[in-house]
């Protein structure tokens, strides 16, 4: 009786593309927002001071959406790039909602399409094989 070692699962090419295609718009979206802030854009600069954390928390916010962008780009590690944006999204609705005010439509968009590209990069729990 033949077993096997891992769990797969059949994906069809449609939905590769469909997957790539949300991992090239997220980390364009993400490289782009990220960089403002880290090139200190006006606008940029005054919505981190409506925050209140100083501006340490935009050059952090940057980069991790920076590096976000990148890990969603490399095959092996668009599970860990979703992810981090995912949260990252969750923390910038609440800021939306709790400080700044504004619309946090656009965070949230992100923020679900992060966690679909997180949810469908998951890895893939391997089975034990009986000996």
């Amino acid at each position: 009786m033949a077993s096997s070692s891992s769990v797969s699962f059949s994906v069809s090419p449609v939905q590769r593309r469909i997957v790539w295609g949300l991992r090239i718009l997220l980390a364009l979206a993400f490289g782009a927002a990220g960089a403002s802030k880290l090139a200190g854009v006006p606008q940029m600069v005054q919505v981190f001071d409506a925050i209140g954390f100083g501006q340490w928390f935009r050059y952090l916010t940057g980069a991790v959406e920076v590096v976000g962008a990148v890990l969603l780009l490399v095959p092996a590690t668009g599970f860990f790039g979703g992810l981090l944006l995912a949260v990252t999204m969750v923390g910038a609705v609440a800021t939306h909602l709790v400080l700044i005010g504004g619309n946090p439509a656009p965070a949230a968009v992100l923020g679900l399409l992060s966690s679909f590209v997180a949810w469908r990069q998951r890895p893939v729990p391997r089975l034990a094989t009986a000996g």
